[in-house]
């Protein structure tokens, strides 16, 4: 089993953006996980639901959400969200659910990704998620009540 220190150690070598974003250096953490403003890697969150894929979204379909822009890969998918963000929008402000429900954030790989009980978790790669899948109801739980704090 991946432990805390694990996952953030691997983590960080892999990708030194983890280390910034769950660093304690940083006061607090923005509220949606993003790369120069763009949420969840530009990725559609509405395809996750009805294509059941990531699928790339547009800077011609875009919204706010939380302060960051998401991309929609057509403007009926823009409208779906956009009706009720709550039922789209990735789990976490788009952050790693694994690492969530460990006390810390970690950005996300589009491609590893879950709908579970009709939410959008996002998680930092394919091999997290499949850890963070052995329990998600347990991961659910324990990044429900971790959530917001971990932010700062």
């Amino acid at each position: 089993m991946l432990s805390r220190r694990t996952f953030l150690s691997s983590a960080a070598l892999t990708l030194p953006a983890v280390a910034l974003v769950s660093s304690p250096v940083w006061a607090e953490a923005p509220p949606v996980y993003s790369s120069n403003g763009v949420a969840i890697n530009g990725y559609d969150p509405v395809a996750y639901f009805t294509d059941g894929a990531p699928v790339l979204g547009s800077d011609a379909h875009t919204s706010d959400w939380n302060g960051a822009t998401l991309q929609f890969a057509s403007a009926e998918n823009k409208a779906m969200f956009d009706a009720e963000p709550d039922k789209f929008a990735p789990q976490y402000g788009g952050y790693c659910a694994y690492a969530v429900s460990k006390g810390a954030t970690a950005p996300t790989d589009p491609n590893a990704w879950t709908v579970f009980e009709d939410k959008l978790y996002l998680n930092f790669s394919t091999d997290v998620r499949a850890i963070w899948q052995q329990d998600k109801p347990g991961n659910i739980a324990k990044a429900n009540a971790n959530w917001p704090g971990v932010l700062g």
